[in-house]
């Protein structure tokens, strides 16, 4: 097993009157956890370098203000006319990559509206209002799409088809929770490296719509909206692997995706938010409700043991707890994926050793226990951790719809590095409903 230790980085320097370092720390976590930020540091100057250049923050301005009400320093203040456009293959890539997600977002919105009846809506507790709501979030991003083609010009992609995995409204519901969360999660995790700047303010703007729409889906589940502190980033070869899969077939001169498909990975127990006993693994066989739900505090729908009445808040507990054991199921490299099957599959990772749960500001390393290796893939299980976002907060790091992957290695990474996990990754990541 692990030692106990966390693992805190972030600020290159804490106060002078700080006594306790940054670095390794000895801590009562039973598993190896990258935090965000370092809680220790008490004192008000903080001086921070970065390229030779310190910066002494002392509450006061330190250089003179360029204009007027204006402190030095910030990117792209000098008054030029911003260029929305990429400026660098990393942007037109991510972008991209942004486009391919907004396009199954679009499809995957209009596609529930047409493929259910109002009967099934309404049997899932949803009325004429909530479809309104969705046909408006397609809207959403029908605009999105505008905006990501008119940044990346003449080599924007087309829209693709699609597989999708649900027969019944609720299961439509849920796989919409999870698309919008890593397509949220997905920007987050390369927003602040873009060097077009100015294509990273547009893309803001979309992705806090993104957010919202997430947490609409989670109340159609009849789920709390935003069991989180932070919102979660994960890499673009994350966000592609996640996607890919769905994505059937597209024109066949669609600029490819430069980032890489990860081995599938599952969690073959995961909670199943429609479930009155939500721990019930997602692959439960829902039964379908008799007659429309009313819209009260039931515990369900009438006819149902499984689907709970959508809400704008249910103060629901989590689904899980620490030391709940995962089952996880995941591939060998080398499988057919995304448009066409024209993508495979791979990783440069060693062995599976870790489970690292990707969540809010932090990645927390498990030992992955009873490996076993078959014909197609490989099996394991790993125990919840129950650390905390930082020391001595009530926050747990599991909650909501999270990420989990399978990694050779328990490196220490950052909301900002995020990125060097990308070679430790054998498989993943998949998403976790956590609660």
């Amino acid at each position: 097993m692990l030692s106990s230790i966390t693992i805190i980085l972030g600020i290159a320097a804490i106060a002078a009157s700080a006594d306790i370092p940054a670095g390794i720390r000895p801590g009562n976590a039973t598993n190896t956890t990258s935090s965000a930020l370092n809680p220790f540091g008490t004192g008000f100057l903080l001086s921070n370098s970065s390229s030779g250049y310190v910066y002494n923050a002392t509450g006061n301005l330190t250089s003179p203000e360029p204009r007027p009400y204006t402190p030095s320093g910030g990117l792209a203040n000098n008054g030029s006319v911003p260029n929305y456009h990429p400026l660098t293959d990393f942007d037109y890539e991510s972008l991209l990559l942004v486009l391919y997600q907004e396009f199954i977002e679009l499809d995957l919105f209009e596609f529930g509206l047409s493929t259910f009846s109002v009967g099934d809506f309404q049997r899932a507790g949803l009325d004429a209002n909530d479809r309104a709501l969705i046909e408006f979030m397609a809207e959403q991003e029908r605009g999105h799409t505008m905006l990501i083609e008119n940044i990346l010009g003449p080599s924007a992609i087309n829209s693709c088809n699609y597989t999708y995995p649900f027969t019944t409204v609720v299961d439509f519901v849920n796989f919409c929770s999870k698309v919008t969360r890593w397509g949220e999660s997905g920007v987050y995790g390369f927003l602040e490296h873009l060097d077009s700047r100015a294509s990273a303010q547009l893309l803001l703007q979309t992705v806090t719509t993104e957010a919202r729409q997430e947490m609409i889906f989670r109340q159609f589940e009849g789920l709390f909206p935003m069991p989180v502190w932070f919102q979660t980033g994960i890499t673009q070869s994350m966000a592609w692997t996640l996607l890919a899969p769905y994505i059937s077939g597209c024109s066949r001169d669609s600029p490819r995706v430069a980032w890489q498909n990860f081995p599938a990975l599952n969690i073959t127990n995961n909670p199943n938010p429609a479930a009155l006993n939500a721990t019930s693994p997602s692959n439960a066989t829902l039964s379908t409700a008799s007659s429309p739900a009313p819209f009260s505090n039931a515990t369900g729908l009438p006819g149902s043991n499984f689907t709970f009445v959508p809400a704008i808040a249910s103060n629901r507990t989590g689904f899980t707890s620490p030391g709940n054991v995962l089952q996880l199921a995941g591939e060998f490299p080398g499988k057919p994926v995304g448009p066409n099957s024209s993508y495979t599959t791979n990783s440069s990772a060693g062995a599976p050793r870790f489970a690292a749960w990707i969540s809010q500001l932090n990645t927390t390393y498990t030992v992955l226990e009873n490996v076993v290796n078959g014909t197609n893939g490989w099996t394991a299980t790993t125990r919840q951790p129950g650390d905390t976002i930082w020391p001595n907060v009530s926050e747990p790091i599991v909650n909501g719809s999270m990420f989990i992957v399978a990694t050779d290695a328990n490196i220490s990474v950052t909301p900002y590095n995020i990125s060097e996990l990308n070679s430790h990754v054998v498989a993943g990541p998949a998403v976790y409903l956590a609660g």
